[in-house]
């Protein structure tokens, strides 16, 4: 059976490399940070902002004062399956909830996260760990919640309390304070965690500010040019909120404000998984920089300061003067738009209020409600198509979408076929994985399209890069002006480096000496296989990967790494290792029974793929990777039932379809295997195994001519294919 089915995994070459050195920079020492008060000195009005703003009550010590009415008198909730109570006790409030054993238990509080609308209090739980309790605290109702609802997470999970994913020092405290340095001991999975000043201060903005404040003490009266902090230009200041304000994946550690977003981090956008909307709004918890980067405003020129006083983070208007700003009309391009017109609502009211319309809310942690900073249009046409929500819908929930059609298009017409809607449909169909909309999102990328958006339809693209318009469109950005396109395309380009040398290896070894780290990482990591590791790129991606190392994920990249580089004990070893942290996610467990099949334990693949299985019955490719296990470790009867399962799930699985065809035809079911290899080259055309292997079906069926068409197909899918050749040869004798 092994010798049919496709194997788990693929042979990857050793390392010829020496062992990597160290990163090539240090991060900034803590004693180059002054602290806030010091910048009250000289800049007493925007210290007086900034001191009762969000920013600065970000994180902080436990207050008798600020926080009392939270635990006096005790307070219990429901929760989940259980209850919580919380309750001052002598000095120190406590929190009584379920611990990691999902036993009661008395946790003392130290410190609070944020402050409104809601609040969240840390734990110590030893090794240098402080863990975010889900209890929440809500100072506007004074009640207490749980943030994640009724989701009733338990211990041991990775979104536990208690887990990985509620872990202050690696999901919180880099938002959260200032001058953050994680300093993660992977040898022992303990933390020194250690912070230049708690909250979100001055220097989160403006950068370590201790010469200059000691220059400025210096040089009070003088006009000498203050050479000790960086300028920020308006697209840096973007940057610099982006790095909290963004669902990203934080690659060094060691962002100072003045540096580019894409050095630092990896920015999640629309792409094919659900945090977004095909539209661009936000589904998950998104925040706000990738939405704004994706908008009209960020292409028109808008920033952050032109909206929000940088200290207070407050608008600057209140309303639609805000808008009004830019869209009453004056020396600015901006389209002018009359509130009063073009709302058709009521002046005062909610609906005639811009961000209703335009800057939708969403509410995330139960009590948080945000606004999208995308700009969208309201599209209720698009919710009966593909059930992106519209903002009429939102607001006016006792009506259904058809009567938010009606209106909507009464009231605008054609204006509402926008560019935007079509952009939409195209994505939503390439997450189907509809190949109609291949060719559209690739005239997206011809076009002078915003660098945002051609970065995600790059990344949409990517099932079909083995396609000549795909790759060769993609290949055409790979110099692009923007990091994030030109980090996409080097993702993109990967599955095409195959060949020793070529076009693409030769552009993605150029992008190792980008000048966006970002990009130089994303292509050390598509040439993971033979990198250097004592070239910068390979300094940086061995940095990047151990700085990952305390999630589940990062161990996952680590196993991928030594994997690709055929190192499979240290791979057996990150992979077992990502399990055991995050034992209910399927991906992982997938990941871990590859490594296995590659080492030759069929078995072990097996179990790991069972339980893959067992934890997520509706994903098929789990399925179809259980029938390959099953079949290498010598259970041929289980195979076929997973090889049905998984095209029930998805009956455009074409590997799936075109390993039930080999199976069924090994068989003697030669009808059987013609139906199942038609259904393969109808999901996948562009695999020339599989009209391979029907023609040589036909073949066995006697039917000649059928035969030679679909060996000749092969042919053109895959030129000089010899066994292919020799068919057609037999077939013509």
């Amino acid at each position: 059976m092994s010798g049919i089915l496709l194997g788990l995994g693929c042979e990857r070459r050793p390392p010829t490399a020496a062992p990597a050195s160290p990163p090539p920079e240090a991060p900034v020492p803590l004693s180059a940070y002054a602290g806030s008060a010091a910048c009250a000195e000289c800049h007493p009005a925007a210290f007086e902002l900034w001191r009762q703003s969000h920013h600065a009550l970000a994180e902080r010590p436990v207050s008798a004062t600020h926080d009392a009415a939270a635990f006096r008198p005790a307070r219990e909730f429901r929760d989940g399956s259980g209850t919580t109570k919380a309750e001052w006790t002598g000095a120190q409030p406590v929190v009584v909830t379920r611990g990691p054993s999902n036993s009661p238990a008395a946790f003392p509080v130290d410190r609070v996260l944020g402050e409104s609308p809601l609040r969240q209090f840390l734990v110590a739980t030893g090794g240098g760990r402080w863990q975010t309790l889900e209890a929440a605290w809500n100072p506007h109702h004074a009640e207490w919640f749980n943030v994640f609802g009724g989701e009733d997470r338990r211990g041991g999970e990775w979104g536990h309390w208690t887990g990985r994913g509620m872990n202050w020092n690696s999901m919180c405290a880099d938002c959260h304070n200032t001058g953050l340095r994680k300093n993660y001991e992977p040898a022992t999975d303990t933390y020194r965690t250690a912070l230049a000043e708690p909250g979100v201060g001055c220097e989160a903005c403006h950068g370590p500010a201790r010469a200059h404040v000691e220059w400025r003490r210096q040089q009070r009266d003088s006009k000498a040019a203050d050479l000790t902090l960086t300028k920020l230009t308006p697209d840096r200041m973007l940057d610099t909120c982006g790095t909290c304000h963004a669902r990203r994946a934080e690659l060094t550690g060691r962002f100072v404000p003045g540096e580019a977003f894409t050095d630092h981090f990896a920015l999640a956008t629309v792409d094919e998984t659900e945090n977004y909307f095909a539209d661009g709004q936000v589904r998950e918890e998104d925040y706000e920089f990738a939405s704004f980067l994706g908008s009209r405003m960020h292409a028109a020129g808008v920033r952050c300061g032109d909206c929000h006083q940088p200290h207070s983070a407050k608008t600057i208007l209140p309303g639609n003067a805000l808008c009004q700003r830019c869209h009453a009309g004056g020396a600015n391009r901006a389209p002018v738009i009359n509130p009063a017109t073009h709302t058709f609502h009521r002046a005062g009211s909610t609906g005639s209020q811009c961000v209703n319309c335009h800057m939708p809310q969403t509410t995330f942690m139960q009590r948080h409600p945000r606004h999208d900073h995308g700009f969208t249009i309201p599209d209720p046409l698009l919710t009966e198509e593909l059930g992106i929500p519209n903002a009429c819908n939102r607001c006016h929930t006792d009506r259904d979408t058809a009567w938010a059609r009606t209106a909507a298009e009464k009231w605008f017409g054609t204006k509402l076929a926008r560019p935007t809607r079509e952009r939409a449909r195209w994505i939503a169909a390439a997450r189907r994985g509809d190949h109609s909309a291949m060719a559209p999102l690739v005239s997206v990328l011809r076009t002078n399209a915003a660098p945002f958006w051609q970065a995600v339809v790059v990344r949409m693209l990517e099932p079909w890069i083995l396609e000549a318009p795909v790759s060769e469109a993609v290949r055409a950005l790979a110099g692009h002006t923007n990091a994030l396109v030109r980090a996409n395309v080097v993702r993109a380009l990967e599955p095409l480096l195959e060949p020793e040398s070529g076009p693409v290896r030769s552009a993605l070894m150029a992008r190792l000496e980008d000048t966006d780290r970002g990009v130089r990482l994303a292509a050390a990591w598509a040439l993971r296989d033979r990198l250097e590791p004592a070239s910068r790129a390979g300094s940086e991606l061995r940095h990047s990967l151990e700085f990952q190392s305390d999630q589940p994920l990062g161990q996952m990249r680590l196993g991928h790494f030594h994997a690709s580089r055929a190192e499979l004990p240290k791979a057996l070893e990150h992979f077992r290792r990502a399990v055991a942290w995050d034992p209910n996610s399927p991906p992982l467990r997938r990941e871990l029974a590859v490594a296995l099949s590659q080492s030759g334990d069929a078995t072990g693949a097996v179990t790991e793929l069972e339980a893959a299985v067992r934890l997520d019955p509706k994903e098929s490719e789990f399925r179809f990777l259980l029938a390959l296990a099953y079949g290498e470790a010598g259970r041929p009867e289980r195979v076929s039932a997973e090889l049905e399962a998984a095209l029930k799930l998805n009956p455009k699985h074409a590997r799936a379809a075109y390993n039930l065809g080999l199976l069924r035809q090994e068989r003697g079911d030669r009808d059987g295997a013609l139906n199942a290899l038609l259904l393969a080259e109808s999901a996948d055309p562009l695999d020339p195994r599989v009209p391979f292997a029907r023609a040589t079906v036909h073949a066995d069926l006697g039917q000649v001519d059928e035969a030679r068409i679909a060996a000749r197909r092969a042919l053109e899918l895959r030129p000089g294919w010899t066994e292919a050749e020799e068919l057609i040869r037999a077939l013509s004798r």
